[in-house]
């Protein structure tokens, strides 16, 4: 086994890996850039090497400054991680030419696997069925539109390199094209370095079921299994469970050996992902292969009981696999949910911010892959995932809800996350029932909330706890006042019986508590309905909230502003007003603040890098109507005209950095201006 290893990526990934390396006496060298200059994996590896400047092209993409940094340091290997270079076959090969082990497959294979037409040649001849598309790159709107015809609308606008969701889109009818593929090889320019496009048929409604493989230098190929990762937005995944809830034993065996003759026929060495679709009829199809450890591998390791990690290193280092197909069985089910700073009320745009206070879920069948921690800067170089989430049971439904739990304990504050969204798909009753399909978010969900109501009984216990913390500091107040009692006169023993009224948006609770400060049995009624409800011991105002409501436990994160409380719970975040009836019978209810946005200049809705300006000044411009570009973690988004008008000031220019809010363009109303 190797005895020190270079670690070319950051963030969780770069942490996992150095935790099977401590485990396994290997010592670790990290790598940083500027903006990482005081990252969690800086100060948890043996030693550190600075790269460079926060883009990624100074840093983490610089080869030639990696690979000197592993022999620098005494290095015998490299693991890639994911991202970054991680699929770059160049990278592989100036690993290997410098006398290190890249721990990964070899340079050749991952060219061949990366290259969409050549993968798919090989996927044929290996016996593998394939989406129909257009078999060559295309190379303007004229043949993408002959090769959507050809394949049959709608289709899928896909890059040749990399992965990830990054550079895809869909195309429903002709006049969709020219903008999908201007914006298709921008996205894959940037990511990949490879503006090639290819035009395959979109399959509607399908699963994106993948399996893994692990393959030694001795020719010996295995899969453990599959797993579902049919929740995405964007083409990237949120949500990853092993095993799927579609696949039969033989349906399992199908695919997995269909991914083992596919890995046996590149001359496949180390861990892969060969990732399938599968339609509606149970038929799969090969769609392509990632030739490195995937973002969602704690869920095949939680099923398994394997580190893949360790079988990495073991496998580079040139040891057979220590398992046979036979031996590999799927025990329980996991399901992982990816953390990421971003505002799924505003299109999953990334957000950046200090991470103010941060405290992770804890117990058993519970794991946590985090890059953070209290003090963390997420800026907007890299990618959003800030976390992983994974929880095993001994069913679907135990691990859904052991997720559902630790994410209502995860607390994260100072940056926008999708925390609440991600523990609102989980809820959903359609994710209940297993009925995954890649469009499941567009189809049930507007912004960041599900189109169906909460359930009631969802809502019933966020008032409830909102109202027992809003009491016990209430409580707590009047407790005070004690030691004051021979100045302001005797201070009364407080009620036994309490009554408020709590609002939450267009939901009005009925709510009475019936019990003491410093009592930890309750009984109180939320609209009618009875709950009895356990305290913890020490005092239980505080962001966090661990309650036992008719015997079973339950948390709770909450916030305070002023007199209101904002609690999160199950995937429902609201915001709490709360008030004893005499306050009810006087106040008025208050007019929701107006959200109307301004027509008079074009906002940025989110920190990042200005890539193009597509208007100028006098021009006249349309609702709707990209204006500007904006780069943020890795990702390209316009920014659309707010209203019909005409351009009186542009504020910003390709390579300007912008924050949330700033003014990227003036506007004076179209029919009060000419244009010129």
């Amino acid at each position: 086994m190797f005895q020190k290893l270079l670690i070319a990526n950051r963030g969780e990934i770069a942490l996992r890996v150095m935790r099977t390396c401590r485990r396994l006496g290997i010592a670790t060298v990290a790598v940083y850039s500027d903006a990482d200059a005081r990252s969690r994996h800086l100060t948890e590896a043996d030693e550190a090497v600075h790269l460079g400047r926060a883009p990624a092209g100074a840093s983490y993409l610089a080869m030639e400054k990696i690979v000197a940094a592993a022999v620098d340091t005494g290095c015998q290997a490299v693991h890639p991680g994911y991202g970054f270079l991680s699929e770059n076959a160049a990278f592989a090969r100036a690993v290997a030419d410098a006398g290190l082990t890249f721990i990964g497959p070899p340079a050749e294979a991952i060219a061949l696997l990366g290259d969409k037409t050549a993968s798919k040649t090989l996927a044929v001849q290996a016996g593998l069925p394939i989406v129909p598309g257009y078999p060559d790159p295309v190379t303007g709107e004229d043949e993408a539109l002959e090769a959507a015809r050809d394949v049959g609308f709608p289709v899928l606008i896909k890059p040749a390199g990399g992965g990830g969701g990054k550079g895809m889109r869909i195309v429903r009818r002709p006049g969709e094209m020219a903008g999908a593929l201007q914006a298709c090889r921008e996205e894959a320019r940037k990511a990949f370095g490879d503006e090639r496009l290819f035009v395959e048929r979109f399959i509607e409604r399908p699963r994106h079921v993948e399996v893994q493989i692990l393959a030694d230098q001795q020719g010996h190929v295995v899969y453990l299994g599959e797993r579902e990762c049919s929740i995405q937005r964007r083409y990237q995944k949120v949500i990853e469970e092993a095993p799927s809830t579609v696949l039969t034993e033989t349906l399992r065996r199908q695919m997995g050996q269909a991914a083992c003759a596919l890995a046996a026929a590149a001359g496949y060495v180390n861990a892969g992902t060969v990732e399938f679709i599968l339609d509606a009829g149970g038929r799969f199809y090969f769609l392509e292969v990632n030739t490195r450890l995937q973002v969602e591998h704690p869920v095949t390791e939680m099923v398994t009981g394997l580190d893949l990690v360790e079988l990495q290193l073991a496998i580079a280092a040139g040891q057979p696999l220590p398992v046979t197909q036979e031996e590999i069985r799927l025990k329980g089910w996991a399901i992982e949910a990816r953390i990421c700073a971003e505002n799924p009320a505003l299109g999953f745009l990334p957000a950046t911010g200090m991470i103010t206070r941060y405290a992770e879920p804890r117990g058993e069948n519970i794991r946590v892959d985090s890059g953070i921690q209290t003090g963390t800067y997420i800026g907007v170089y890299y990618d959003s995932l800030l976390a992983k989430v994974i929880c095993r049971g001994a069913d679907r439904e135990e691990a859904r809800v052991r997720l559902v739990e630790a994410l209502n304990g995860y607390h994260i504050e100072g940056v926008t996350t999708n925390l609440d969204f991600v523990n609102a798909i989980v809820c959903h009753p359609e994710f209940v029932d297993g009925k995954l399909y890649t469009g499941f978010i567009d189809d049930h969900f507007t912004g960041d909330r599900p189109k169906i109501a909460p359930a009631v009984e969802t809502l019933n216990l966020a008032a409830l706890a909102a109202t027992l913390v809003y009491h016990a500091r209430t409580a707590a107040v009047r407790e005070s006042l004690r030691p004051m009692a021979p100045q302001i006169g005797a201070v009364p023993a407080p009620p036994v019986h309490h009554h408020y009224m709590v609002r939450a948006e267009d939901d009005l609770f009925d709510i009475r508590l019936n019990g003491r400060a410093g009592d930890r049995h309750w009984q109180i009624s939320v609209n009618g309905t009875p709950y009895h409800v356990l305290t913890p011991e020490l005092e239980f105002y505080r962001r966090r909230l661990k309650l036992t409501v008719n015997g079973r436990i339950h948390r709770f994160r909450l916030h305070f502003d002023q007199s209101f409380v904002q609690v999160a719970f199950c995937g429902v975040s609201r915001r709490m007003e709360i008030y004893t009836p005499k306050e009810w019978g006087l106040m008025r209810y208050m007019p929701l603040p107006r959200t109307e946005e301004s027509e008079n200049a074009l906002i940025c809705p989110m920190p990042g890098l200005v890539v193009a300006v597509q208007v100028k000044k006098g021009e006249r411009v349309y609702r709707g109507q990209d204006l500007v570009t904006l780069e943020s973690m890795k990702m390209e988004s316009g920014v659309a005209s707010p209203s019909d008008a005409v351009v009186a000031e542009i504020l910003v220019a390709p390579g300007h950095s912008v924050e949330a809010g700033d003014v990227l363009i003036r506007f004076v109303e179209s029919d009060a201006a000419s244009v010129g």
